[in-house]
């Protein structure tokens, strides 16, 4: 990799994947990826990514991620996102952009939402642009639905909205009393992408609309459980919710799941710990991976029991994370 670039880097960002408890499944606009129904997630601190960024002269956005450069496709992608900067801006120039994730991409931990948050936050720096963060979060939005989120710390909340406008993230409230336990069980890139996934069961799934109308339900109880500190309520909100969305691959016309065997045995581990008396939770995205859900003081004690189940290098281990942070800086190279 030629790092005369990455030595010339002057707009630095970090931003935190995000879980979502009431999750985001499924968008009634593309473009603008306008979500049907509002999500609330859970920032965490150790699963992050880290974007750099500085102008060149060349004709075209040249766009690495962890050390490798980008297919032309990927890069075009990204180019579309930072176009809405330029044109904020008045900049015509293209950007090289260098990101690092701390954890497997694409395998459904929420790489997309830190990645787009934090390229986001590192253009809005690089651009200098003046907005408030409400407004980040809705060009976050454009990149990947849920980056919204990932610019805030602790829980935070995705307005559905109608438009561009009203379609934004906020924080809820802080997250400092919990933490979570990824459990890597799969770090392929998943055959169906989130979007391709959504897609399908929007147009096809006999459950969508009843997904729709139940996750407004499920986002009004989390809230309000969020903010009671009602942490067996937000565990047992978040389980059902995960449950109901995968509901809605088994249910469309050509039936499809992202759980694997390994997932639904995870599953059954959580639900055993609790018969036993630890009291967790799962929640899982589109994506086989689980995310237990627990309190922070007993976050040690789980991994112990987990390790009886799982390797070290397959957990990993998280609290509530900050919201993005900037940095000045005069060269990057994360390897």
């Amino acid at each position: 990799m030629d790092l005369s670039y990455e030595r010339q880097i002057k707009s630095y960002a970090r931003a935190g994947a995000n879980i979502a408890l009431v999750k985001y499944w499924g968008k009634k606009q593309e473009a603008l990826k306008l979500p049907y129904n509002s999500s609330l997630s859970m920032t965490l601190d150790n699963l992050y990514t880290d974007t750099g960024m500085c102008f060149h002269s060349g004709e075209k956005d040249i766009f690495y991620l962890n050390g490798k450069r980008q297919a032309e496709e990927e890069t075009e992608k990204v180019g579309v996102f930072l176009e809405m900067f330029r044109q904020l801006s008045g900049k015509r120039d293209r950007v090289f952009i260098s990101s690092y994730n701390s954890f497997p991409t694409a395998a459904g931990l929420a790489s997309s939402a830190s990645g787009y948050a934090a390229m986001a936050a590192a253009a809005k720096q690089l651009y200098h642009l003046d907005i408030e963060d409400k407004d980040l979060s809705r060009l976050a939005r454009r990149g990947s639905g849920s980056a919204c989120r990932s610019l805030f710390g602790g829980f935070v909340m995705w307005h559905a909205g109608t438009d561009d406008e009203s379609s934004y993230a906020e924080p809820l409230a802080e997250a400092e009393e919990y933490a979570m336990l990824i459990l890597l069980l799969n770090s392929e890139k998943k055959a169906k992408p989130s979007t391709a996934g959504m897609k399908e069961v929007v147009e096809h799934s006999a459950y969508y609309p009843a997904w729709v109308e139940q996750a407004a339900a499920d986002f009004r109880e989390m809230k309000a459980a969020i903010l009671a500190k009602d942490f067996s309520r937000i565990g047992q909100i978040a389980e059902a919710n995960c449950l109901k969305m995968h509901a809605t691959t088994w249910g469309s016309d050509r039936p499809f799941t992202y759980l694997q065997p390994a997932s639904l045995e995870a599953m059954e581990i959580v639900r055993r710990f609790r018969r036993q008396g630890t009291e967790i939770y799962f929640t899982i995205d589109a994506g086989p991976n689980i995310k237990v859900f627990c309190r922070r003081k007993t976050l040690p004690e789980v991994m112990r029991q987990m390790s009886k189940y799982y390797e070290k290098d397959r957990m990993f281990p998280a609290y509530a994370g900050k919201g993005y942070q900037l940095k000045e800086c005069e060269g990057f190279d994360q390897r």
